[in-house]
């Protein structure tokens, strides 16, 4: 495997569920400049409209699916549209929507919008793309790659005393549904490994938005003091630890958890 070319994704294709989040513009960016055509997926018809515009004007190769993830009948049409297309080496569920609370606020439909998101529509978009992932696993080393985004919070608990009464709160079933998906992951790379498909998780740990950074900066301030490397994670820092995943770089890479995250988990 030629140094220069490990981490080459030209002639690739990729699907990125939440492509306009706040990790998912970062996730996109580095799949594109690593030169993989790039389709955006998000519910949001004018942000992925405007995300697309933005990436074509910087020379890159995307197209769109505007679908929600949790809708199966959309999920199969957007199914089948790949298939015509004839390729998927890279799909990446980044796709997340939930509230904050506390245990006391948790309900049970809380715990089940979570876990319907987080993971059983990631399952169901990994299983309706299976055939055409199969196929394009067969043209390359490292055959195709499933990243799974999950969270620091799939495996530790948010410290009561950071998140206290920030109006931050992490809830329990974010968690729990993170928890579920890293599981999954692990579970599918057994299965799937005989295919040629990788299947990984990246938990990413503090990468506070913009908007919680200006207005809650107390609260940030306890972040950086829980984390090792005393700073908060920036959007760009996850585009290496995706390439990595995505590319033929870690051809013999399945079943990881990779932790993003400052070292807060090494505690």
């Amino acid at each position: 495997m030629e140094e220069n070319k490990v981490f080459n994704l030209e002639g690739r294709t990729a699907l990125v569920t939440g492509a306009s989040g706040h990790l998912g513009k970062s996730i996109v960016r580095a799949l594109c400049e690593a030169g993989a055509h790039v389709i955006l997926n998000g519910t949001s018809s004018e942000k992925i409209e405007l995300l697309e515009n933005e990436l074509v004007k910087s020379g890159y190769s995307v197209s769109t699916a505007v679908f929600d993830i949790t809708d199966e009948m959309m999920l199969k049409t957007a199914a089948r549209k790949i298939e015509v297309i004839g390729r998927l080496d890279i799909l990446v569920n980044n796709a997340y929507s939930g509230k904050s609370g506390t245990i006391e606020s948790s309900t049970p439909e809380s715990f089940n919008s979570a876990y319907n998101i987080a993971v059983t529509s990631a399952f169901n978009i990994i299983k309706s793309t299976l055939p055409v992932l199969k196929k394009t696993a067969k043209l390359t080393r490292g055959g195709a790659s499933i990243i799974n985004i999950a969270s620091m919070y799939g495996t530790v608990s948010p410290d009561p005393a950071i998140y206290g009464d920030s109006g931050e709160n992490n809830p329990p079933f974010y968690g729990a549904a993170k928890a579920g998906l890293i599981q999954l992951t692990r579970y599918l790379a057994c299965h799937l490994a005989p295919y040629n498909i990788r299947v990984n998780s990246i938990s990413p740990g503090p990468f506070p938005r913009q908007e919680v950074i200006s207005n809650n900066p107390v609260f940030v301030n306890k972040l950086c003091e829980k984390v090792p490397m005393k700073r908060v994670g920036h959007p760009d820092e996850i585009k290496g630890p995706v390439l990595f995943l995505a590319s033929d770089g870690s051809s013999y890479v399945t079943g990881i958890n990779l932790p993003v995250d400052g070292g807060w988990t090494a505690w």
